[in-house]
């Protein structure tokens, strides 16, 4: 039965593969992604000051709320840093992963 399915699927395949030279603008639209890209990293780098001055001054004040918080914004401002890095690295692995 597996066979059949994959055998199917093979067969639907239109051929379609991505190229560089296919639209007008394409470079533009690849420096717009690559500054949107500098300009989250940057937003990060804020989230992670302002979560750990948080976490700073609610530690120091005895407020395990504010502590709390900035623990939280710290780990989130981290792990979207890590994403956004790794973004485009993370796309080209998924993008040559076939079906078959």
């Amino acid at each position: 039965m597996s066979r059949i399915v994959s055998t199917w699927i093979l067969a639907q395949d239109p051929g379609v593969t991505p190229n560089s030279n296919g639209l007008p603008g394409l470079p533009a639209l690849r420096q717009l992604a690559g500054a949107l890209v500098t300009f989250s990293l940057v937003i990060c780098v804020a989230a992670f000051v302002i979560s750990a001055a948080a976490w700073a001054l609610g530690s120091f004040n005895s407020n395990a709320h504010y502590a709390g918080k900035g623990k939280t914004g710290v780990l989130i401002a981290g792990g979207a840093a890590i994403l956004i890095g790794s973004a485009n690295a993370i796309i080209r692995f998924f993008s040559g992963i076939s079906i078959a």
